[in-house]
């Protein structure tokens, strides 16, 4: 089971408050469902998170990688890593194995002292800043969400709702996406926090079920 691929619908919205990183739970061989509660995703520390999508092991070896990192970071200089530089180390990760590439697609989501901050990143190292970004099968729908009801100064909760009307819209066409909706999100104030207990009641008030 190291080896599933996971089709999979990924989220990362910038607010004026914080970020917010939402991710579905199935894992998919092809048409087999493989696992009902697959996480994809993983704090890393109290200022970041990342959302994954790919095979299971190039994600689960990828996630390790940069707890350890930015950890050693954190000792080292008595800081936080900012998130574009940890964007910058996982794009050379990912850049450094081009004959045998990690069949991945990210989001690095998170602030620092320039402000709140989303990456998506690529298979081949690319990583790119906006202020929403959604990676995996289920992406597109995702997307048609987002150009529709985003706005510049979305507040966090607003953030929140969106990604899981963004995510549930997803799994409603992606075979691949579905079985429920992990939310998390990053604010200077409290850091990392996992709300997905609030997904079923958010989405009972706005009719999505």
């Amino acid at each position: 089971m190291e080896n599933v691929k996971t089709g999979t619908t990924t989220v990362g919205i910038v607010t004026k408050e914080g970020v917010v990183l939402a991710t579905e739970h199935r894992a998919s061989m092809e048409t087999f469902i493989a696992h009902k509660v697959a996480q994809k995703l993983y704090k890393l520390d109290t200022n970041m998170g990342m959302t994954t999508a790919g095979l299971v092991g190039d994600l689960q070896v990828l996630v390790r990688y940069m707890r350890a990192e930015i950890s050693l970071y954190r000792l080292r200089r008595g800081a936080l890593m900012p998130v574009g530089a940890a964007a910058t180390l996982l794009s050379n990760i990912l850049n450094e194995r081009k004959f045998f590439p990690y069949y991945v697609g990210l989001i690095v989501g998170g602030y620092d002292n320039k402000g709140y901050h989303v990456y998506s990143l690529d298979a081949a190292g690319g990583a790119i800043e906006d202020k929403y970004a959604s990676v995996g099968s289920g992406s597109l729908f995702v997307y048609g969400v987002l150009e529709d009801r985003w706005k510049d100064d979305l507040s966090l909760d607003e953030g929140v709702n969106l990604a899981i009307r963004g995510i549930t819209a997803a799994m409603k066409r992606d075979a691949a996406s579905g079985d429920g909706i992990s939310v998390a999100t990053i604010t200077k104030e409290r850091g990392f926090e996992d709300l997905s207990g609030e997904v079923e009641k958010r989405m009972k008030k706005m009719k999505l079920k």
